[in-house]
């Protein structure tokens, strides 16, 4: 292929990359900008064949090989991944990314050798740095969203010095690695890197991991792009820059959603103050109803707010509570959702669960603009949420949430939680809302209960 076509070739599909950026910075626009960024992708992987380093090594057959089994793991992978499970989904895959850049790194700088130059072997330490902590980052983040391990805060006596110590030992043998090269040191790093990555997510609680995925996807992307720089490939480093600008960007507003500071949503857990347990609120009075009850409450209200939870997404309720949303406002009741920015376990998790059920983008509001229409709701249905309508994100210093932005149901006429169980939310902490008494609760699986509750209001 002729060196300027590849170049325009190029250049093409890191226009591409920027055009699916700006396609996912909205839901109406989201589906194009993926279809976008996945033709670009693709049209980068087909042209790699014909990049005259690739042709020079005579390593076609190890990267189809490659190629394939990405294929024969990513598709079914990806085909039978349900919606509750995508964040553990992107953190796995974000992890790989890390992983593989730094492994590509690696296997680079052995090649390169005495002959690597300076610039080289610093992107190369700051890759495989980087890419390890990203990969082990990620797979704990997928432990404690997969609930396979536990999703509080796991700290330690002397936690903090532990990691600082971690650190200081991979930035210590990065200088090592710099001044004397060799294989060892590079592994040596390598190994503590893996370790800083683990000690750097165990201590972030539930509650705030999505914030975490953004920062470790942010690293990824640096590490891509450094990558590009040691094999020589403006691509590599056009689509690595673009993904750690916007992981970083993502970063700071969910962190400015969650009301605190990238610090001390990563190192908070060493200076929380601890909590009562959980069961000490079994014991307190709630107030359950019935769907009747329900379907009675929403009928005669005139303006009802819906704020969708993770509980919804595992019920797959997103069709049901469109169906009551559609029946309410054929009765003439004023329909609303109410988002949180950090609602499900990762960004924009609500809107695209109820985008799925073709609810009308102009229905979704979000927090900044629902909560001062709170006082003048009838009815908030409050379905599979829990952290993000919690008074303790304002009354609880020291708390997992406290300084988050709420949506501030209690504000509301009525409120009607749609739970499985009195079990708290994600962040592990009790919420006094569900034992207010203008609370009532309908237990049960949300699927099941909005199902009843289209029936009763149908009958109505």
């Amino acid at each position: 292929m002729n060196s300027n076509l590849y170049a325009l070739l190029g250049l093409g599909v890191a226009i591409s990359f920027i055009m699916a950026l700006k396609g996912l910075s909205a839901p109406k626009t989201a589906r194009r900008g993926n279809l976008i960024g996945a033709f670009g992708a693709t049209v980068a992987t087909i042209i790699v064949f014909f990049d005259p380093a690739i042709v020079e090594r005579n390593n076609t057959l190890l990267i189809i090989g490659a190629i394939a089994f990405g294929v024969i793991v990513g598709v079914p992978a990806a085909r039978r991944i349900q919606m509750t499970q995508m964040p553990q989904l992107v953190a796995l895959f974000n992890g790989v990314g890390g992983g593989a850049a730094a492994l590509v790194a690696i296997v680079e700088y052995l090649h390169l050798g005495d002959d690597a130059s300076i610039g080289e072997v610093l992107a190369t330490v700051f890759t495989v740095l980087v890419g390890s902590v990203s990969f082990s980052g990620s797979i704990v983040t997928f432990l404690k969203l997969q609930e396979l391990m536990t999703t509080r805060p796991v700290v330690f006596p002397g936690g903090r010095f532990v990691i600082a110590a971690t650190l200081a030992g991979a930035i210590g043998t990065s200088g090592w690695v710099i001044a004397s090269g060799g294989t060892t040191p590079l592994l040596v790093l390598a190994g503590l890197s893996l370790l800083f990555g683990v000690l750097f997510v165990l201590p972030v609680g539930g509650a705030d991991v999505p914030i975490v995925i953004s920062l470790l996807n942010a690293f990824t992307g640096l590490t891509v792009a450094a990558s590009g720089y040691v094999l020589q490939s403006t691509l590599l480093i056009v689509a690595g820059t673009l993904v750690g600008a916007s992981g970083t960007i993502l970063t700071r507003k969910m962190a400015e959603a969650m009301g605190r500071s990238l610090f001390g949503t990563l190192f908070g857990a060493f200076t929380a103050k601890p909590q009562a347990a959980a069961e000490a609120g079994e014991a307190r009075p709630v107030k359950s109803g019935s769907p009747d009850d329900v379907a009675i409450l929403l009928n005669y209200a005139q303006r009802v707010v819906i704020v969708p939870g993770f509980g919804l997404a595992v019920a797959q309720a997103q069709h049901t509570v469109r169906e009551l949303a559609d029946l309410l406002a054929e009765k003439g009741v004023e329909v609303a959702y109410g988002i949180h920015p950090v609602a499900g376990r990762m960004p924009g998790h609500m809107n695209v669960l109820l985008a799925e059920a073709n609810v009308p983008y102009e229905q979704l509001v979000e927090m900044e603009e629902i909560n001062p229409t709170f006082p003048q709701t009838d009815v908030v249905l409050v379905v599979g949420a829990n952290d993000v309508v919690n008074p303790a994100a304002k009354t609880t210093p020291g708390c997992p949430i406290y300084g988050m932005p709420i949506l501030d149901v209690a504000s509301a006429g009525n409120v009607i939680f749609l739970k499985r169980s009195m079990r708290p939310g994600f962040a592990g902490i009790e919420n006094d809302l569900l034992y207010d008494a203008k609370t009532t609760l309908l237990f049960g699986d949300a699927k099941d209960s909005l199902t009843k509750v289209v029936n009763a209001l149908k009958a109505l």
